[in-house]
């Protein structure tokens, strides 16, 4: 689906819900709100809703028929989530869902007895958001994005495709999430003697600065952690890693088909289609609080071969054979 042909069925849709709702007098329709990390016209925009209504649909759940879904895309900007969030709550849905942990935040913040299903939040109960993993203990439960112990598998695989790397940047924003990221590679990097430098950003210019910063340097390799902040820039960080000729490693599939070079981490549309079993549980009359937090079950490892070629890297033979997606 084209991004133009995506924005006009997301905005001509909720016109038509009423409408076919009524045709279906003998279903109620229920009211779901979700609040994106991205922005409307994103590449991968379509892909997540997609997955979302395949998910729904397959448990019996039809828009327009018996459920009304209202999507808002805050790009990451601080001041559309909470705006948002509010509109979002002002919906009177029957279950919210957030993508990332100040989406997740914002909503329980707006609404602390409505239902919320997160999904891609790197530390649920450091954030607050639940009590536990495994009885979340209040209105919020969902999915994680990275088990920390993943992050670890990040350097290893940048020294697996770029040999020469003995100095890595660990691009991370600065909470929680990315603290925690940054231990799990720093508790690896001895093995690998591979010095660590972690680039602390907030904003566009941060990372366009902090990377041509530590570019001036030899043999260094870029590391993304898992963030909104990395989603929303990607762009912007993959054409920095290409023109400083930095091999670079990602954590979602996302950032290698849009140029990237390798990345290793969970299906996203897997994970929006599994948001959808929780859904269906909640509006059967389960409750957040007894449904536990979800690890990811379905990781990929992906390989852009043009940006290895660009960079002047041969990728091994055993790292192609275990890749689950190679980009020629």
């Amino acid at each position: 689906m084209k991004r133009r042909e995506f924005i006009a069925l997301i905005g001509g849709a909720a016109a038509g819900w009423p409408v076919a709702a009524r045709a279906e007098q003998g279903d109620r329709v229920r009211r779901i709100g979700v609040l994106m990390n991205i922005a409307a016209d994103d590449p991968e925009a379509p892909v997540r809703v997609a997955a979302f209504a395949q998910g729904l649909q397959e448990l019996g759940w039809t828009i327009g028929r018996n459920l009304r879904i209202e999507y808002r895309w805050t790009a990451g900007e601080a001041d559309r989530i909470r705006r948002y969030a509010g509109e979002i709550s002002a919906f009177s849905p029957d279950v919210m869902i957030a993508y990332g942990g100040a989406h997740a935040a914002a909503l329980q913040q707006a609404a602390r007895t409505v239902p919320i299903v997160f999904l891609s939040v790197n530390d649920p109960v450091g954030a607050g958001l639940v009590d536990s993993l495994a009885r979340p203990g209040g209105n919020a439960t969902g999915f994680t994005s990275i088990e920390y112990g993943t992050s670890g598998k990040w350097l290893e695989l940048l020294k697996q495709i770029a040999p020469s790397v003995t100095r890595a940047a660990v691009l991370r924003p600065a909470n929680i999430g990315g603290v925690g990221q940054l231990g799990a590679i720093q508790a690896v990097a001895p093995s690998f003697a591979v010095e660590l430098k972690p680039l602390d950003v907030r904003t566009s210019g941060e990372i366009e600065h902090a990377v041509t910063a530590f570019a001036q340097g030899s043999n260094g390799g870029l590391i993304v952690v898992a963030s909104a902040l990395a989603t929303v820039h990607r762009a912007l960080i993959i054409e920095l890693a290409a023109r400083h000729r930095l091999p670079a490693v990602y954590a979602f599939r996302f950032f290698v088909t849009a140029g990237g070079l390798i990345s290793y981490g969970p299906d996203i549309a897997d994970q929006y289609r599994r948001t959808a079993s929780y859904v269906d549980r909640i509006l059967k009359g389960e409750k957040p609080a007894d449904l536990p937090v979800q690890s990811p079950t379905k990781y990929e490892l992906v390989i852009n071969l043009k940006t290895a070629k660009a960079l002047g890297l041969e990728v091994p033979a055993s790292l192609l054979a275990r890749a689950d997606e190679v980009i020629e």
